[in-house]
């Protein structure tokens, strides 16, 4: 069971000289123990050390001058990586083996590295070290999760396979990177632009019997999947970049879906919930008159979002897709109503006063000296000053907003006209024809 970690290097010559140290490389096998118990002057060492592209005493030297033939000094030096076997799993030569290849295999014989493999701990545990600068054509290495995930931490799964060794096998094991946005909204429970994908997949398995009726209902919802492929994709109606199944969770695998569809009753539908807004959070209670202009707009999307408490039959994926900007669109409807603003002039000339505020605390903040005394006003007018920004950046998002919120619901519109128009169709199609003799 080989566990590993990479930490950037800012002190090249430090980490070089700490996986060169002989006390942790040295090992003392049960053999040269006893001829030690036996002999003092016969003790015997066997040293557990490699290096590639350079020398064991000069690697630092010969890494440092790699850098400055390619005029490539600054930044991250090197990259140290730490590869640990659980205790009595692996034997010294073994560990040392497989830290070769890892190095081999992840560098690809452009890096100058070494290797120290030590045995000073109840388990035994290999440090590489490599050169930030390609020896061969100078690039640096980069180092971020997905390339640790995809390449080192395979790699080093793939020789414990290898050499009949245990792997880590956590429910994060086959994760990819993802942007830091998306993976806090899933981390706080929030819906996210694959949302409404998995909602699309769960609906389309309830549908189907068999995998061809999941392809022909998803295709139906304007999806466009591609399987004669290492990894299957689909592609969302409207979007260019296809997406894999498999970033979509396990239960989202071909393998899983096809699971799925032949076992439904073991396999009920999971559709992340979107957050729900109460009609006291926008109106203050049911709506007295019908609203217009700006809030209309708002809370027709809200509505197509599922947000309310009356759903529509089935919310087109044009305002779908936009699950993960739920909240900040409930921002702004609740702004809209507090404010009583329907119109974009109405909302422009709320953001001019708020303007006027601002400039006006801000010549009032300068007239301030900086004394004790008038530290708590000071500190006053920088909290107004925050509120007032934070309230005309608002101003600002929802003027820019509104257009594309407009543009969605035109989208979604057409899409269930069109829906309508086929389910028409189709309902002709089944009706049974009927002649008078």
């Amino acid at each position: 069971m080989a566990y590993t970690s990479v930490i950037p290097v800012r002190r090249l010559d430090r980490a070089v000289k700490y996986v060169m140290n002989k006390e942790k490389t040295t090992a003392v096998s049960l053999q040269d123990a006893l001829d030690y118990a036996a002999n003092r002057d016969k003790t015997e060492q066997s040293c557990f050390e490699s290096s590639y592209a350079c020398t064991l005493e000069t690697a630092f030297a010969d890494m440092r001058q790699t850098k400055e033939r390619w005029h490539k000094s600054g930044g991250v030096q090197g990259y140290h990586l730490v590869q640990s076997f659980a205790a009595g799993e692996v034997s010294p030569e073994l560990a040392h083996q497989i830290a070769k290849e890892l190095a081999d295999r992840v560098l690809g014989g452009r890096y100058e590295y070494v290797i120290g493999t030590h045995l000073n701990t109840g388990h035994i545990h290999s440090h590489i070290v490599w050169n930030s600068v390609s020896c061969v054509d100078g690039k640096k290495y980069r180092s971020n999760y997905k390339s640790y995930v995809t390449e080192i931490r395979a790699v080093s799964d793939e020789l414990c396979r290898k050499y009949k060794l245990s792997v880590i096998d956590t429910e994060n094991s086959n994760h990819v990177a993802k942007p830091y946005a998306e993976w806090l909204a899933e981390k706080n429970g929030q819906p996210t632009w694959r949302t409404a994908i998995r909602h699309d997949v769960d609906e389309a398995i309830q549908q189907s019997l068999t995998w061809r009726q999941f392809l022909n209902a998803l295709e139906r919802n304007g999806y466009e999947v591609r399987m004669g492929r290492k990894y299957p994709v689909l592609r969302p109606p409207g979007k260019e970049r296809f997406v894999r199944f498999k970033t979509l969770g396990k239960r989202y695998t071909p393998e899983a879906i096809r699971t799925r569809i032949l076992y439904p009753q073991f396999n009920r539908c999971f559709v992340e919930n979107l957050p729900r807004v109460q009609y006291g959070r926008l109106h203050g209670g049911k709506p007295r008159r019908k609203l217009t202009g700006l809030r209309a707009l708002y809370y027709r999307y809200l509505y197509e979002l599922g947000a309310l408490p009356r759903k529509p039959r089935r919310p087109s994926y044009a305002v779908r897709q936009d699950a993960y900007k739920l909240e900040q669109r409930i921002r702004q409807m609740e702004f809209l109503s507090k404010h009583n603003i329907d119109t974009l002039e109405q909302l422009e000339t709320y953001r001019k006063a708020l303007q006027t505020e601002i400039g006006q605390l801000l010549t009032k903040r300068k007239q301030l000296s900086k004394t004790d005394d008038v530290q708590s006003q000071r500190e006053s007018v920088n909290t107004a000053l925050k509120q007032l920004r934070q309230e005309e950046r608002l101003c600002r998002k929802i003027a820019e907003h509104s257009l594309e919120v407009q543009q969605h619901l035109t989208e979604a519109r057409r899409d269930r006209a069109e829906q309508q128009k086929q389910e028409q169709e189709r309902a002709r199609d089944r009706r049974p024809d009927i002649t008078t003799r």
